[in-house]
C-alpha cells in the first residue's frame, strides 16, 4: 500500500484524504496540533512541526513514505519540496524554485530579473530601513509578510506616516521577520485567485476567477467570495497564461497544482501577483472541479505517490459558479445561518463548520471562516447580484 504524508491538518486536507483513500493510499497527516480535524480522517498522525524541514524529513524516512503533499497549507510547501528532493520522491519542482515562489521578496526579485510585469516592490527585515525608502514607492502601498498566506498581516497604507504600524502588524505574522512593501495596483474589475495544473512543466489547465472582498470585514483584504468565469479580458487572460507558462519553465517546475493570484490593473497591464505550488485554501480546486469536471486533487495525489495520472485538459465552465466564504464581520456567539429563498435553489453545497453556541471571531484572516457555500447560476448577472449584495441573501446570525 502506498503511503502519502500530508502536511497540515486543516479541513482543506479532507478532500485530499478522501481522494487518497479512494485510490487505496494510506494517509499520514502531519503537524504539531493533534486536535486538528484532518487527523480524525487520516490513517495515522505524526506530531512534528511542518516548518521544521529536518524533523519532517526524519519522520518521513522513519515512516517510509512514498509521497508528500502540502495542499492548501502554505507553511508546509517548502518543507514538502525539501523532503521530496532529499528522498527522491515525486516533487512539484526543485526545492530552490519552490523557495523562490514561497517568498514574496524573492518572487518579486525573480519576476523583475526576468522581465515580467511587476509593481515597485522591496523586501526588508528592518523597519527603519523601510521608513527611509518612502520615496521609492508610488503611494498608496501594500505591506505584507513575505512568508504568510490567507491575507494574514496584509494592509493597504495610504500615507507614509501610517507605514510603521502596518509594518509591525505584518511582522506579527512573519516566521522569518521579513516583510515587503509594494505599490498598490488599482484593479480593473476583479482580481483572480484560483487553481491551475501543470504536467511535466506544461501548463495543462489554467483558470481565472473573480476574487471578491467584504468591505465591512475587519480585514477588507481577506477574500470573502469567488466566482467563475473571470471578468478579466480575454487578451489579458491569454497573456497571463503564456507568462505563467514561461515562469514554470524558468523555474523548471514539474507536475503540480498551483494557487495563482493575478490582476488586471487600471494602468492597462496584467500582473502575476503570486504563484504557490499547492492547492489554494477556500476549496478552490473543489470549486474548479464543480465548474469544469477537472479533478486536480485526485491527480495530485496520484502524482505524489508515483501512480499514473489521468489525461488533464482545459475544459469550459458548465454554467456560472460561485463560492461564498461564510464569516461574521464581528466577534460573537454563532446562532444560525440564514439563506434567502431566492438563492436556495442555486445552492449546490452548504458546508457549515460550526454549531450553535460557538464563539466566532471577526473576519480578519482566512482562518476566521466558518464554512462555505457553493452555488450555480445560469448567468453572470445573477452571480453579480448575489455577491455584490451578500447581506440580502446570506446572513450569519449571532446571539443577542
Amino acid at each position: 500500500m502506498k503511503k502519502l504524508m500530508i502536511l497540515g491538518g486543516s479541513r482543506y486536507a479532507l478532500p485530499v484524504i478522501e481522494a487518497a483513500h479512494e485510490l487505496g493510499v494510506y494517509v499520514i497527516t502531519c503537524d504539531y496540533l493533534p486536535d486538528n480535524i484532518a487527523h480524525k480522517y487520516s490513517d495515522e498522525y505524526c506530531n512534528v512541526s511542518i516548518i521544521d524541514k529536518e524533523a519532517t524529513l526524519k519522520a518521513a524516512k522513519n515512516l517510509k513514505i512514498d509521497g508528500i503533499m502540502s495542499f492548501a497549507c502554505d507553511p508546509g510547501v517548502v518543507t514538502a519540496a525539501y523532503v521530496a528532493e532529499e528522498m527522491g520522491l515525486p516533487n512539484v519542482g526543485p526545492y530552490e524554485s519552490v523557495c523562490i515562489l514561497q517568498n514574496k521578496k524573492r518572487f518579486r526579485e525573480f519576476l523583475t530579473k526576468n522581465g515580467f510585469n511587476v509593481p515597485v516592490a522591496k523586501g526588508y527585515t528592518d523597519i527603519n530601513s523601510a521608513l527611509k525608502d518612502v520615496d521609492l514607492f508610488n503611494w498608496p502601498v501594500i505591506v505584507k509578510p513575505t512568508d504568510s498566506a490567507g491575507s494574514k498581516g496584509v494592509k493597504k497604507v495610504e500615507k507614509p506616516e501610517d507605514l510603521e504600524c502596518s509594518i509591525e502588524y505584518a511582522l506579527s505574522y512573519s516566521h522569518s521577520h521579513e516583510f515587503i512593501i509594494e505599490d498598490y495596483l488599482e484593479q480593473k474589475g476583479y482580481s483572480s485567485d484560483t487553481d491551475s495544473f501543470s504536467i511535466d512543466g506544461d501548463l495543462k489547465v489554467v483558470t481565472f476567477n473573480c476574487q471578491r472582498f467584504d468591505a465591512n470585514a475587519e480585514n477588507p483584504y481577506t477574500p470573502s467570495a469567488y466566482s467563475w468565469p473571470s471578468s478579466m479580458s480575454d487578451e489579458h487572460q491569454e497573456e497571463l497564461k503564456n507568462e505563467i507558462q514561461r515562469l514554470i519553465e524558468l523555474l523548471n517546475m514539474n507536475t503540480a497544482v498551483y494557487n495563482i493570484e493575478t490582476r488586471e490593473s487600471t494602468n492597462g497591464k496584467a500582473y502575476i501577483m503570486e504563484v504557490s505550488p499547492r492547492g489554494g485554501g477556500n476549496r478552490l480546486s473543489e470549486c474548479v472541479r464543480y465548474a469544469t469536471g477537472v479533478d486536480m486533487i485526485t491527480n495530485m495525489v496520484k502524482y505524489s505517490v508515483g501512480l499514473p495520472i489521468d489525461k488533464i485538459e482545459q475544459k469550459p465552465y458548465k454554467g456560472c459558479w460561485a463560492e461564498i466564504v461564510l464569516h461574521s464581520d464581528k466577534e460573537g456567539i454563532f446562532d444560525s445561518l440564514w439563506l434567502s429563498e431566492d438563492i436556495k435553489k442555486n445552492v449546490v453545497e452548504e458546508d457549515l463548520w460550526i454549531k450553535k453556541g460557538t464563539m466566532v471571531g471577526a473576519f480578519k484572516a482566512a482562518n476566521e471562516a466558518i464554512g462555505t457555500l457553493v452555488l450555480n447560476f445560469d448567468t453572470q448577472e445573477q452571480i453579480d447580484e448575489v455577491l455584490s449584495n451578500q447581506e440580502k441573501f446570506v446572513k450569519v446570525i449571532l446571539s443577542e
